[in-house]
């Protein structure tokens, strides 16, 4: 970083010398307006964004749940800092229901300003034209696989499928996809929705598929899978959620390691014994999206929201909701990574590896065309 931090000044001392600056809050010379700009710096930098924003007062988010990820602190942390009102519609949502939103709302007030997305979806969004190209200002720091080279899309925090079980009610709990086969879980194995529409529900198509000779060339084995269990009785037709896993709804639920950790954190005062496992016969690793509606109602604060999530603060908030943030490298290496936050996170062994974008679109195609028909005939 002391490095980057020096080719940052020797570039801004050059643009300087032929009357221009991309650095800091000095204005360029022909500011952007929010809803066109490309950059901070394009739109006059950071104190001219924030100004912008502050004027707009409100930020419109969709499907994402204070619990999920620490949305909770990030939203009232953004709020306090920039005296800005997030709003979240439908915060029970799924990455499909976001497209489904930006198309069908177009210019009007409540279109969402950002989104949150399965980076599939994100790839999907950006070839229908829905997204703002926006490079936030730690672009060049996010790792090339985890982001559009056009800054459509930019991967912001991440995590393990795992799976969660309720070990006042379920014993053994399981620890593996094929333990999930087990006769005595009928009805218990809950999935984040439908794979179609789920970011989380296709990861775990995804991981299931690993787990049974698929790979990242092959999710079919993952549809079949959850086509026996339930053709087994064992899948739960519940979504899960802190609510159901409480009453025992969903007993055992396949869910992003930082969800699931989320729930047994946050219920363990009340009693629920919620063990978490991530499969060693299915390791999958993946991030989620952010991106800015091209015709977000509230550009100026779209754009800061974003800059708020990649910052260290955003990104040791998603630590404090034991989500993966994608600098973390990056922070480590520049000491603003809060260790504390990151010792929490369970530990896996092994480097994640993630599909190319053509092997994810090449899967969601799989998924779209057979999975209605395989697990519900």
């Amino acid at each position: 970083m002391t490095t980057r931090r020096a080719r940052a000044a020797a570039v801004c001392g050059c643009l300087a010398l032929v009357g221009l600056s991309a650095c800091g809050d000095a204005p360029i010379a022909t500011p952007q307006k929010p809803a066109v700009a490309t950059s901070a710096e394009n739109a006059g930098g950071m104190s001219t964004l924030t100004a912008a924003a502050k004027r707009e007062g409100r930020l419109n988010a969709i499907a994402i749940p204070r619990a999920w990820a620490n949305y909770g602190g990030l939203i009232d942390g953004f709020e306090k800092k920039y005296g800005i009102k997030v709003t979240v519609d439908i915060p029970e949502g799924h990455s499909e229901d976001e497209i489904d939103a930006v198309k069908k709302r177009g210019n009007r007030p409540n279109a969402p300003d950002v989104l949150d997305m399965g980076d599939t979806f994100g790839r999907a969004a950006a070839r229908q034209n829905l997204l703002a190209p926006y490079e936030v200002a730690a672009y060049g720091s996010i790792p090339d696989n985890q982001k559009d080279p056009r800054a459509r899309w930019y991967n912001n925090y991440g995590g393990y499928i795992s799976i969660g079980c309720d070990a006042n009610r379920i014993k053994p709990c399981p620890k593996t996809f094929a333990d999930l086969l087990r006769s005595d879980y009928r009805g218990k194995v809950a999935i984040e929705g439908d794979p179609t529409r789920s970011g989380t529900a296709f990861a775990s198509v995804y991981a299931a598929a690993l787990a049974n000779n698929g790979s990242f060339d092959d999710i079919r084995p993952g549809i079949d899978f959850f086509a026996e269990l339930k053709a087994s009785g064992n899948l739960n037709a519940a979504e899960p959620s802190a609510a159901a896993v409480e009453d025992g709804r969903t007993p055992i639920s396949i869910n992003w390691d930082y969800v699931n950790l989320g729930y047994a954190d946050q219920l363990r005062s009340k009693g629920v014994n919620w063990q978490v496992a991530i499969p060693f016969d299915g390791h999958f690793a993946q991030y989620y999206a952010l991106a800015i509606n091209k015709n977000a109602p509230h550009p100026a604060a779209a754009r800061l929201w974003q800059e708020y999530l990649f910052s260290a603060e955003g990104q040791n908030l998603r630590l404090v909701g034991f989500a993966r943030p994608v600098l973390m490298d990056a922070m480590k290496k520049d000491g603003t990574l809060d260790e504390a936050a990151a010792a929490r996170l369970p530990t896996v062994e092994g480097t994640p590896q993630f599909p190319t974008d053509e092997q994810l679109d090449r899967a969601r195609e799989t998924v779209a065309q057979g999975w209605a028909k395989a697990v519900y005939g």
